[in-house]
């Protein structure tokens, strides 16, 4: 998938300036897809370029004047065509922290040095579940999931948050695992 898609699945959410856009890539869009900054502007050129949004300039007092982007009815309808067509490859993980945990087992590489990398990727787990917390709540706005999801407008943004805490919280279980694991076999020596 490229980013086409998460771009024109973002402004579903409204217009929004491409400072806007990253700041929702890293809130709403980080569990399941990361971009930079620079990515998401040359991205919204091609997508304006092909008519699947639309960009108006605002005025701005003692600051640059920003674009505003917002969704074409073009836009839309290929979104809508993707969203309706099968993944065309399912999920791959692609973790440098699993193939260095697949290699621990060298002689020269060092068990501590293997639990400080486990320990730090369980503290990136720990500060993206508290964020999506925040997200949570701001999400549901004071009423109940069970309330949320029956009533709200638009789910797609929930249901994608519960799939990045699910992983997170997966992560965060694994690490453990390995970590009690490894200090158990350092006991052990």
């Amino acid at each position: 998938m490229s980013l086409k898609y998460a771009v024109l699945a973002a402004l579903l959410e409204g217009e929004a300036s491409g400072y806007e856009l990253s700041k929702l890539f890293d809130v709403s869009f980080a569990n399941f897809w990361a971009s930079t900054p620079q990515q998401l502007y040359r991205e919204l050129e091609r997508l304006e370029r092909d008519g699947l949004v639309r960009a108006r300039v605002v005025r701005q007092e003692r600051r640059p004047d920003k674009r505003m982007f917002s969704l074409t009815e073009s836009g839309r309808r290929d979104l809508e065509t993707f969203a309706a067509a099968p993944p065309k490859r399912p999920t791959a993980i692609r973790d440098e922290l699993m193939i260095k945990i697949q290699a621990m087992d060298l002689d020269g590489v060092d068990p501590e040095a293997t639990c400080a990398l486990v320990e730090e990727r369980a503290t990136w787990a720990r500060a993206k579940l508290d964020r999506y917390a925040r997200v949570r709540e701001r999400l549901l706005g004071g009423r109940t999931e069970e309330e949320f999801l029956r009533r709200a407008d638009r789910i797609g943004p929930y249901l994608t948050l519960m799939g990045g805490i699910a992983f997170e919280e997966e992560n965060l279980r694994w690490c453990e695992r390995v970590l009690a694991v490894l200090r158990s076999r350092a006991a052990l020596s």
